[in-house]
């Protein structure tokens, strides 16, 4: 196999990893520990239910009312690429995100409205793609997109209705995942877990969260480091 071949299988693994987990992007969380959702999932299981428009509303408020959000996470994949990845992101409506992965590598994506940039530190590779065609059905939606839209792509459901827990259905057959679930606490997203079509698993976890801070825009734009292998696509 030719160095150029294990360029491009790591890349596109690696996009897929970072696509679906930005996007998973248990989106803006409290510095609380998987402990919290889960028992709050616990604690629910007797409650009924709520209807399909009403877990719409409630959960478009609830992303709403994030206008920015910085913060750490924690990523883990189970199943055939299994992996635990961890950086920092930023995000900012309308579709600004940054998502970087510090630890085993340095990898990076950027989205802005109009283009995403992945780059891959270790490979001198950073590939440019359109935000629709890659980001148009995945959670990062919910992380930058507008909220009151998130209902025509996604199928939304709180399966107990008194508790901030919603699972969501892409509507589009293309769509990277089956199914994402959130879980909020005191307002605030505390954990995403997101099913992809290959049967794996991915979670993340946020902390050193900061809700509707200022943001430079400089944190969403992207310019190739000289000598980097630049792909568009």
């Amino acid at each position: 196999m030719t160095l150029s071949t294990n360029k491009s299988i790591k890349q596109n693994t690696t996009l897929k990893q970072k696509v679906m987990g930005g996007a998973l992007t248990g989106i803006l969380m409290t510095s609380l520990g998987v402990a919290a959702p889960m028992m709050a999932l616990t604690q629910s299981a007797t409650a009924a239910p709520a209807d399909n428009l009403t877990a719409a509303k409630r959960l478009n408020k609830l992303l709403a009312n994030t206008k920015s959000m910085t913060a750490n996470f924690s990523q883990t994949t189970k199943g055939a690429n299994s992996g635990t990845f961890s950086g920092s992101m930023s995000v900012q409506r309308p579709n600004n995100f940054r998502w970087e992965t510090k630890s085993p590598s340095e990898q990076l994506i950027i989205a802005n409205g109009n283009s995403m940039w992945v780059y891959d530190k270790d490979l001198e590779q950073a590939t440019k793609q359109n935000v629709d065609s890659q980001v148009g059905n995945t959670p990062a939606l919910l992380l930058s997109g507008e909220p009151n839209k998130i209902d025509k792509n996604f199928k939304i459901t709180q399966p107990y209705g008194n508790k901030n827990y919603y699972v969501l259905y892409p509507k589009s057959d293309s769509a990277s995942f089956k199914s994402l679930s959130m879980s909020f606490n005191g307002g605030k997203p505390v954990m995403m877990v997101l099913n992809d079509s290959l049967g794996q698993t991915t979670t993340i976890k946020f902390s050193g969260i900061k809700m509707n801070p200022s943001i430079n825009s400089s944190q969403f734009k992207f310019t190739p480091p000289k000598g980097v292998d630049v792909i568009n696509q």
